[in-house]
C-alpha cells in the first residue's frame, strides 16, 4: 500500500498543474457551440424567415463571387432548424466556412472561434504551444498534455486502490463531503469523495482523449476495440463533417465586400446562362430529395460528388448516411447507410462523442462539464493535503508547545493509565469531547494523535 501511495503522490505532484489546466479548459469547451451561436446570433441565424429560401445554386454563386481564385466551395450544410443560416464549406484555410442567409441572400459572416474559446482549445490540446500541431516533429505542448493525461489515469486508479480498503467498512461516510470539520476536512472530502463521484466520467474523457496524443495508444485502442486502425487522418472526419466552428477561418465577406453580392428575392442578379452551367445547379435537386427521405435529419451536407445526412441520434453524434451523386444529372447513384459504414469510422465517431459528452444529449454534457471541473480541482485539493501533511510532519509537537498543555502533560501523563486521561478544561480551553475523540481547533486536531483517547467520565 505504501508503494501505491508513493506512485499516486510522486506522479501527481509534477503534473498536477497541467492536469488542472487541461480539465478546466475542457470544461469551458463543453457548451461552446451554444454560447457562440448566442453571442453571434446575427451570423448563425437568419434575420427574418420567409416562405421559401432562394435556390441553392444562386446562393453558391453569390458566395463564389466573393472568394479568391485559390479558394473553392466544397459543400453546403443545411440544418434542420430553419432559422439557422446555410453553412458554406471552403477548401481553405483548414475547416473554413462562411454563412449565408438563405432568405435574403446576404452573407452574414465567417465561421470563427471566439477568442476565449480559441485560447481554451489551444490550452486543452497543446498548452498554448505555438508550434504547428498538424506538422511533423515533436510538439512539446501536445506531448505534455498526453503525458499528463496518462499520469491522470494512473492517479485515478491508484486513488481508488488507496480509497477502497478504508471506505468499504463505511462507504456512506467516505462518499460524503464534510462541511463542519474546517478547511482541512472540506478539502480532503472534495479530493476523496469528489474524485469517486467523477471517476467514471474522468476515465472516459482521459482514455478517449489519449487517442489524439499518441499514435501507439491510438493503434492499441482500436485493436482492443477489435477495429483495424487506419493511419490516414484518423480524427479529421470526412470532408463533409465541417459543420462545427472553424478554427482558422478568414473573413472573405469582409475582405471582398460580401454584402454587395446579396440577392434579393425576385431579382435576377446572376445571368441565367451562368445558372444553367453552374457546378451547383443540381445541389438544390439533391437536397430536396434527401430532405424528403430524411425529414428528421439533424443536418444535410451537399458536395460535388457526395452528400451526407447526419442522423442526430444519441450515442454517436457523427453517425451519418453517405450518398454518391451524379453531378451532371443530380441523381443518387449509391447509398452507404451508417450501419454499413466501416468500423473505424463508427469508432472514430464514438470516441469523439464520449470525449465531448455528446453521447447522451444535454444530460451527459452537464455531467461531463461538472466532472471536468472536479477533475481540475483534484490536483489543487491534493496539493493542499500534501502541504498540510508536510507541515505537520515538520512540526509534530505543535500542541505540546502550548504553555498550559505542556505543563499539565509533564505533571500528569506519567501517572495516568492509558485511555483514561482526564485533562482539566483550563489547560486547553478549546478541547471538547466528540464521538471520535478529541476535537477542537485545527492545531488540536492536527496533534490529536499525541493525546490518549478521552475516557467517558471526562467532564469539561
Amino acid at each position: 500500500m505504501k508503494f501505491i501511495h508513493k506512485i499516486h503522490l510522486w506522479l501527481s505532484v509534477p503534473f498536477g498543474a497541467i492536469i488542472t489546466l487541461v480539465c478546466f479548459s475542457g470544461a469551458m469547451l463543453v457548451f461552446e457551440p451554444e454560447i457562440t451561436r448566442w453571442i453571434r446570433s446575427d451570423v448563425y441565424h437568419v434575420s427574418s424567415r420567409q416562405t421559401d429560401p432562394i435556390e441553392m445554386g444562386r446562393l453558391m454563386e453569390t458566395v463564389k463571387a466573393t472568394l479568391p481564385d485559390s479558394v473553392s466551395i466544397t459543400g453546403v450544410t443545411v440544418f434542420n432548424d430553419k432559422d439557422r443560416t446555410y453553412q458554406v464549406n471552403l477548401s481553405k484555410p483548414r475547416r473554413a466556412s462562411i454563412f449565408i442567409d438563405q432568405y435574403s441572400g446576404r452573407i452574414t459572416g465567417k465561421s470563427e472561434r471566439i477568442a476565449f474559446f480559441s485560447t481554451m482549445f489551444k490550452m486543452h490540446r497543446w498548452l498554448l504551444d505555438n508550434a504547428n500541431p498538424h506538422g511533423n516533429g515533436i510538439k512539446t505542448g501536445k506531448m505534455l498534455v498526453g503525458i499528463s493525461t496518462l499520469v491522470f489515469v494512473i492517479a485515478l486508479l491508484t486513488g481508488v486502490a488507496i480509497w477502497w480498503p478504508r471506505a468499504r467498512k463505511n462507504l456512506r461516510r467516505n462518499l460524503t463531503v464534510p462541511f463542519k470539520n474546517g478547511w482541512k476536512g472540506l478539502w480532503k472530502g472534495l479530493h476523496v469523495a469528489g474524485g469517486m463521484y467523477a471517476l467514471i466520467v474522468l476515465l472516459a474523457m482521459s482514455l478517449t482523449g489519449l487517442t489524439w496524443s499518441f499514435g501507439w495508444y491510438r493503434s492499441a485502442f482500436y485493436k482492443v476495440c477489435g477495429v483495424e486502425y487506419s493511419s490516414a487522418n484518423p480524427h479529421a472526419g470526412t470532408k463533409h463533417e465541417k459543420t462545427g466552428i472553424s478554427r482558422n477561418a478568414s473573413s472573405y465577406s469582409d475582405q471582398h465586400g460580401g454584402n454587395r453580392h446579396s440577392i434579393k428575392p425576385g431579382h435576377r442578379t446572376i445571368q441565367e446562362k451562368i445558372q444553367r452551367d453552374s457546378e451547383f445547379c443540381r445541389w438544390q435537386q439533391v437536397y430536396n430529395e434527401l430532405a424528403r427521405q430524411n425529414p428528421c435529419a439533424d443536418r444535410i451536407t451537399i458536395g460535388r460528388d457526395e452528400a451526407s445526412v447526419t442522423l442526430g441520434v444519441n450515442g454517436n453524434t457523427r453517425a451519418a448516411d453517405r450518398y454518391e451523386i451524379d453531378r451532371h444529372s443530380g441523381k443518387i447513384s449509391n447509398v452507404i447507410k451508417y450501419a454499413d459504414s466501416a468500423d473505424a469510422d463508427k469508432l472514430r465517431g464514438w470516441i469523439y462523442s464520449i470525449h465531448t459528452g455528446n453521447l447522451g444529449g444535454m444530460t451527459t454534457r452537464i455531467l461531463w462539464f461538472l466532472g471536468a471541473l472536479i477533475g481540475a480541482s483534484l490536483p489543487l485539493t491534493g496539493y493542499y493535503i500534501w502541504v498540510r501533511h508536510l507541515k505537520n510532519k515538520k512540526h509534530p509537537n505543535t500542541l505540546l508547545k502550548q504553555p498550559n498543555v505542556a505543563a499539565w502533560w509533564s505533571n500528569n501523563s506519567s501517572t495516568m493509565p492509558p485511555h483514561s486521561v482526564v485533562m482539566p478544561h483550563s489547560a486547553y480551553p478549546s478541547f471538547r469531547l466528540s464521538h471520535s475523540g478529541w476535537a477542537g481547533s485545527s492545531a488540536t486536531r492536527a496533534s490529536s494523535r499525541l493525546m490518549p483517547r478521552a475516557s467517558a467520565n471526562f467532564k469539561p
